[in-house]
């Protein structure tokens, strides 16, 4: 018999995890210090590790000191107060404890009866930030729907277009698969790419997505969906989703969906709304007009705690009005699967494209408990007023122009004049390694990108990147 290898004591991992611990806080307290954009050229990561692994297991002291010396130089680092890019992915203390509880637990959440609490506590916290979010009750446990924990807003989008494809076909595509001849999805020319990637996944083809044009505030143009759908019914084609976005990636615009809403219902067409970014800012009363429709009309929808709510990647919260549906179209049950409660309980292996699943769900109800709802709005507050800050002080100058609305927390701006200048604006500021800022097209005009929402994000580090933006700017166009 082979003798078991050395596990690391639970001495050793109080040791080390305090070690840990302290190593997170030391970088959170230091992180402001470090160049935001990863300063590495491609393939210098790789040369600093070994070709080989050890053949003896090493003390962890050794793998801490190559985070600091390898890893650490090839970050780019999203917790830092000037990274502005994309959107944030913000995380917070009580989100890294729960996630390390979760990791230390070890437990798999496929089904209810493999860890009770796993499955309740996520059927809980879900139903807590529908309310908080302002989401109708069919969106939770004590309605026809509920909430399910997914890895992303992406995943959220695939499993709602194989849902709306179950809807659509009355089951036989879950027997005889998908007929991408027939079927169409609509989404605005601004939406996430995720939807072509799950139109490939699906079966249905890049061709079978009808990109929508947008009204001059980049939402979808409620009028031209009708058209297109129109159209396609017309030709014998049948209109299986419409994806809705509440805060597009390059601009932030909120699509209509109580305009949008009302077509899919006169075609019977699933509407699933993309809130990833923002559906989160309606924690804040003042905020929940964005998702107007929503409850009249969406069939699904996800947000992303894990932008902008304080909570660790990876956490999705995606919702269903029907959940026999979404079950109908996932569930595939084996033998070994089979449990004398499954009747009674939630299973979320049939919520989800993966079998096995992690315990997500006390991050969030970490972050919940240990900030409250006042605590969540302050930070979202915080975000929005930031920007609103920064849109005006582009706005004061002549040599900017605003290139899209900004209610929330990302302005969109450029150099007026052309794109070249822009380009080396963007640049210069990245590599200085004080912030880091990314870009979009804009109307053909590269436009670039300001996302409020960090942590540790204050008022000071808005008006240095702004401070930064401007002296460039000068020195760019001789001023």
């Amino acid at each position: 018999m082979h003798p078991a290898p050395d596990h690391m004591s639970t001495e050793e991992f109080r040791r080390h995890g305090r070690a840990v611990v302290d190593w997170v806080a030391d970088y959170w307290d230091r992180v402001a210090s470090l160049p935001v954009l990863s300063q590495v050229t491609p393939g210098q990561v790789r040369a600093g590790l070994p070709d080989t692994p050890p053949e003896t297991g090493e003390p962890f002291t050794a793998v801490l000191a190559d985070l600091d010396s390898i890893l650490v130089p090839g970050l780019t680092h999203w917790q830092h107060p000037g990274f502005f890019a994309y959107y944030p992915s913000s995380t917070s203390g009580p989100a890294v404890l729960a996630e390390l509880l979760s990791a230390g637990l070890g437990v798999q959440g496929m089904m209810w009866q493999t860890s009770p609490a796993c499955t309740e506590l996520e059927q809980h916290v879900l139903d807590w930030l529908a309310g908080l979010l302002g989401l109708p009750e069919c969106f939770t446990f004590a309605g026809s729907g509920g909430g399910v924990i997914q890895d992303s807003a992406s995943s959220a989008i695939l499993v709602a277009l194989l849902a709306a494809l179950h809807r659509t076909s009355a089951g036989r595509v879950q027997t005889e698969g998908v007929d991408r001849a027939r079927y169409r999805v609509y989404t605005s020319t601004d939406a996430h790419s995720a939807l072509e990637k799950a139109a490939r996944i699906t079966g249905l083809g890049t061709a079978a997505v009808r990109f929508i044009g947008t009204r001059a505030d980049y939402s979808m143009d409620p009028e031209a969906l009708r058209t297109a759908i129109a159209d396609d019914v017309r030709a014998g084609l049948i209109p299986v989703m419409v994806m809705a976005t509440v805060g597009t990636t390059s601009t932030s615009a909120i699509d209509p969906v109580d305009r949008i809403g009302p077509i899919c219902a006169e075609f019977g067409t699933w509407l699933h709304v993309d809130a990833a970014y923002a559906g989160v800012a309606a924690v804040c009363p003042e905020l929940r007009w964005i998702q107007h429709g929503v409850a009249d009309y969406a069939d699904s929808y996800a947000t992303n705690p894990h932008k902008w709510l304080l909570t660790a990647f990876d956490c999705d919260a995606c919702y269903v009005r029907d959940r026999t549906v979404l079950v109908g179209a996932l569930s595939v049950v084996r033998e070994y699967l089979r449990s004398n409660v499954s009747d009674a309980v939630v299973d979320y292996r049939d919520w989800q494209v993966p079998l096995g699943r992690r315990f997500r769900a006390l991050k969030l109800w970490a972050v919940i408990r240990c900030y409250g709802v006042e605590g969540l709005q302050a930070h979202i507050r915080h975000s929005v007023a930031l920007a609103q800050q920064f849109a005006t002080w582009v706005a004061a100058d002549d040599r900017f122009e605003l290139m899209a609305p900004h209610p929330l927390s990302l302005v969109c701006f450029r150099l007026r004049g052309p794109d070249e200048p822009n380009r080396q604006l963007l640049q210069a500021v990245n590599t200085s390694g004080r912030i880091y800022l990314s870009h979009t097209m804009v109307r053909d005009a590269f436009t670039l990108r300001l996302a409020i929402g960090g942590t540790a994000t204050r008022d000071e580090h808005v008006t240095a990147a702004w401070d930064l933006l401007s002296s460039t700017a000068s020195g760019l166009l001789g001023d």
